[in-house]
């Protein structure tokens, strides 16, 4: 049985918890955040102690095998870094919210922190554990597709907020440039497009073409303008014998050989019927890594892996400020 804590009694922070209470394995111990009517209401909801800061609940001496990390701040990132600090400090593993951050120093220098202290540190990659992108995965590594040719990303949803230029593509494209490398592997080199949608002070909407390091190329649509009632969330991986179709994340998944018409159809693998469903995926994998004591580089979605997708989003960044091809840097 783990004894499990959650910093950020958000929206974000409450769906971690839930996903915990429903772990057979986990004991919610306590949770975390400044506003007493957040803690207070959480802690009442899930039968645990509410501590104010971090300090606090480590000074209490209460168990703690793993803590979730969900704070907010600037464009959903930008008060992940202390209390992550403090955490991997005290040598607690933690699972942290995507965008790792924004400050590219500041994510470096917690993952530098995690290996150091050689505890598991990773990240809320959500997208990359739904039972269709699993399959998709293995179909993948036994050669089915055959040699990959082109990764093509689609992710768009109606977001009316905005907080800063480029809120849109990192808070929420860490998710699809994580699927991108999921698929693809490293990526080399970035080429990005970013448009204002009518009345936005935001770059709301961006296309990115991508090279990966083993030379396959694709491409991200995304955008904080779309409607509803349409697909929102696409994937195809296009191979030399073979391509694959996930929709909406997790809804149909989709293989169609490359000298056939026939196409094999999956609904709702796994049961899974909408992306909301991947916390509580991606939560179990994280409680199975820490019960089977897999090592800190080996877990999946760690925080390098976050790392490498904000390196992506900056490069994106730059290039569309330069109006050039952008190298993205090694971590």
């Amino acid at each position: 049985m783990l004894n499990v804590a959650v910093v950020g009694m958000g929206h974000v922070g409450n769906a971690h918890a839930r996903c915990y209470q429903k772990n057979k394995h986990v004991k919610m111990v306590a949770v975390c955040d400044i506003s007493p009517e957040r803690v207070n209401a959480a802690a009442k909801a899930l039968e645990c102690r509410p501590f104010g800061s971090i300090r606090d609940m480590l000074s209490s001496g209460i168990p703690l095998d793993a803590v979730s990390m969900t704070t907010g701040g600037k464009e959903n990132g930008g008060d992940h870094y202390q209390a992550t600090v403090e955490l991997l400090t005290a040598g607690i593993p933690v699972l942290g919210e995507k965008p790792i951050s924004n400050e590219i120093a500041q994510a470096r220098e917690m993952v530098a922190l995690g290996q150091a202290k050689h505890v598991p540190y990773a990240i809320n990659l959500n997208h990359r554990f739904t039972p269709a992108a699993r399959q998709a995965k293995l179909w993948l590594d036994q050669g089915r597709l055959g040699a990959i040719n082109i990764i093509k990303m689609t992710l768009w949803i109606n977001n009316p907020n905005e907080s800063s230029p480029y809120f849109h593509i990192r808070a929420l494209h860490p998710h699809s440039i994580d699927v991108l490398r999921y698929f693809g592997g490293d990526i080399a080199r970035v080429q990005a497009f970013f448009k204002k949608g009518p009345g936005r002070n935001t770059w709301s909407n961006v296309l990115v073409n991508v090279q990966f390091s083993s030379g396959t190329i694709g491409h991200l649509t995304g955008s904080y303008d779309a409607g509803i009632g349409y697909g929102l969330e696409t994937c195809e991986l296009m191979g030399t014998d073979g391509r694959v179709v996930i929709e909406e994340a997790c809804q149909r998944l989709r293989f169609h050989h490359r000298h056939s018409k026939e196409a094999q159809v999956f609904e709702n693998l796994g049961g899974m019927t909408s992306a909301d469903e991947t916390f509580q995926s991606r939560i179990d994998a994280w409680v199975d890594d820490l019960l089977k004591k897999t090592p800190p580089e080996k877990i999946d979605g760690k925080a390098e892996d976050a790392l490498k997708a904000q390196l992506a989003i900056e490069a994106a960044i730059e290039s569309w400020e330069k109006g050039t091809v952008v190298t993205v840097p090694p971590v």
